[in-house]
């Protein structure tokens, strides 16, 4: 495996580049039967499908990937992605952490120093997300790495094959929790 590439670096973690021969570690994870249910998504991908799209995301601006690093040992333990709306300056969040470095607090750093990276760099002027109410832990990693709900889309997900409601959960620039990796980095 090559060296990650840092781009942050926070308390525990970073994020990276997303690299091409970490790509059958990622299939892995999405791929995990609690990744699926925290997805909402019923079914595997395919090892065709995932290389094929991860070939079409990498040179899309509009899709950026960061890889989630674990700052003592430069292990990738995650991914989080910013789906942006250029137009009006947007993204949607989502994350997945590798099965066994679930539980740790990834979560919420992951997010956080992806919502750093959205509002101080990127310029996006608000990032949002859905998630499955049963997903307690999650509500309360995007909360602390501040994100608010802030509507719910009424038994639109799926959770152990019963449907249940999605929280919609945003955060502005002003939401952020301070302090900011990106201006500590550049000695603001």
């Amino acid at each position: 495996m090559s060296d990650p590439h840092i781009l942050l670096t926070g308390e525990s973690l970073a994020l990276g580049m997303p690299r091409h021969d970490m790509l059958p570690e990622y299939h892995k994870w999405e791929n995990d039967a609690r990744t699926i249910l925290g997805y909402g998504n019923q079914w595997a991908q395919s090892w065709e499908v995932r290389a094929a799209g991860y070939e079409r995301q990498r040179g899309n601006e509009r899709y950026q990937q960061f890889e989630v690093v674990r700052l003592t040992d430069n292990a990738a333990v995650g991914m989080t992605v910013l789906q942006v709306n250029t137009y009006v300056r947007t993204a949607e969040f989502v994350i997945v952490l590798a099965p066994d470095e679930r539980g740790k607090g990834h979560a919420a750093e992951a997010a956080r120093l992806t919502l750093d990276w959205a509002f101080h760099l990127a310029a996006l002027r608000m990032v949002w997300l859905k998630v499955l109410e049963p997903n307690r832990a999650g509500v309360a990693a995007y909360e602390k790495a501040g994100f608010r709900q802030s509507g719910r889309l009424r038994k639109s997900g799926y959770w152990l094959g019963q449907p249940v409601d999605e929280l919609l959960m945003d955060a502005l620039p002003e939401d952020f929790p301070g302090p900011s990796a990106v201006t500590a980095a550049l000695g603001d």
